[in-house]
């Protein structure tokens, strides 16, 4: 099987070259791993002592970065590496102060593995979420390198858990331990008898928790919301927008400030997005020298302010519910102790289930649905409220799986 998968892999990296060629993603994906082990071999000295992190993409880093932020603190006489597999994850990242280095994954060959652990030289492997790829897990393995899993989460539905997966349950059995997010994990892992396990949490709490101790301040937010009622709706994708924009545009009253910051920041979908609004709209980049207490509806078309804007919200909308892209992190608004509307497809995505749950993040499944919630929340200030507060409650409660990782980590490291 190995044998199989390494053809496949093979063949993978020679098309994934080709089709580079005609698409903008996959060149990054290519090109940025284009002289990887000269690289290494420039920021990594015989005497550097190295933790690697592995994410697959940004999520999984903002996932991993309380635990790798952790570290770097604990350990400074160490370099942290972190390497991504999408570009997704590295070009937002590449600048990061969290790590020493940042660089793609090489593609899970045997001689990759061999030569990446060769120049690293890991004291410490830890794998965020996903990412099993076999050949790095057992050369890891082979150079006894301590290796672990944080904020893993399995489901039944994964090829571990069935006849066929026999191949893969290998790679899991080169983990010293895994750290995962509920007991449904620890049950499946178990049930293939791996018994190297810990129901840590979501380091995702950790991680929205610290938001609230940092300076969330936006002047330009506090023009614009002025003493109205604030409603955010985060990385919003078409699907989001279509319920937003037929809320807005039949919204006869000037009571209510909407923020709109959608995924797809490109130029046209942006001013389509203008276009499509009847009230008085105004894009981020355009604030310079404008009164934007006039506005009412203001797009973010840049990156990088989501999780600060979200401080100023009464209610907010996570996207990605409507369509099929998948749900954004419920969490960063919910932190905030807001209601969160989302839309209909949130199965899958622990957290959301959970604060859907207890009622602090509610599911809609069209634009009458909206409507109907939303103007529930805005004309009853005591459910607003208190959903908001379940929200935060339950992060509260659930933050922590940073403290049992750090400890487990101070028993490896010298």
């Amino acid at each position: 099987m190995l044998f199989l998968y390494n053809i496949l892999v093979y063949l993978s990296g020679f098309f994934i070259k080709i089709i580079a060629l005609f698409n903008s993603k996959l060149e990054l994906f290519v090109k940025g791993r284009v002289g990887i082990f000269d690289f290494l071999a420039e920021e990594i000295s015989d005497n550097d002592k190295i933790i690697w992190f592995h994410t697959a993409s940004l999520g999984e880093f903002e996932q991993g970065l309380p635990v790798i932020e952790q570290t770097k603190r604990e350990f400074p006489s160490h370099k942290i590496l972190v390497t991504f597999f999408s570009p997704s994850g590295y070009e937002v990242k590449k600048n990061t102060t969290a790590a020493a280095i940042v660089c793609y994954l090489p593609l899970d060959t045997t001689y990759n593995a061999k030569q990446f652990l060769k120049i690293v030289k890991p004291e410490l492997a830890i794998f965020v979420k996903y990412e099993f790829w076999p050949n790095y897990l057992s050369a890891l393995k082979k150079e006894n390198v301590p290796t672990l899993l944080v904020s893993g989460i399995f489901r039944e539905s994964q090829a571990f858990f069935h006849w066929y997966g026999s191949f893969m349950r290998k790679s899991l059995q080169t983990f010293d331990h895994f750290f995962v997010q509920d007991e449904n994990s620890k049950k499946l892992l178990e049930s293939i008898d791996i018994k190297n396990v810990t129901v840590s949490g979501d380091t995702r709490f950790d991680r929205v928790s610290e938001i609230l101790e940092r300076d969330n301040a936006l002047a330009f937010l506090e023009e614009f919301k002025q003493d109205k009622l604030c409603f955010v709706a985060g990385s919003t994708w078409p699907e989001d927008e279509i319920l937003l924009k037929d809320y807005i545009n039949n919204d006869a009253s000037a009571a209510i400030k909407y923020v709109i910051a959608p995924h797809n920041i490109k130029g046209g979908e942006i001013e389509k997005l203008k276009a499509s609004l009847d009230k008085k709209t105004i894009l981020f980049s355009e604030i310079a020298e404008k009164n934007l207490a006039d506005f009412e509806v203001l797009i973010i078309n840049t990156i990088g302010l989501l999780t600060k804007i979200y401080s100023y919200a009464d209610i907010a909308y996570v996207g990605g519910g409507m369509g099929v892209t998948g749900l954004h992190n419920t969490l960063e608004p919910a932190v905030f102790g807001v209601p969160v509307l989302i839309g209909k497809n949130y199965k899958g995505f622990i957290e959301a289930e959970n604060l859907v749950g207890i009622g602090g993040v509610i599911s809609v499944n069209g634009k009458n649905e909206f409507k109907k919630e939303f103007d529930y929340l805005i004309n009853n200030e005591l459910i607003l409220n208190d959903l908001g507060e379940k929200n935060k409650n339950f992060i509260n409660k659930n933050k922590g799986a940073k403290i049992q990782i750090g400890d487990y980590i101070r028993k490896l490291i010298k």
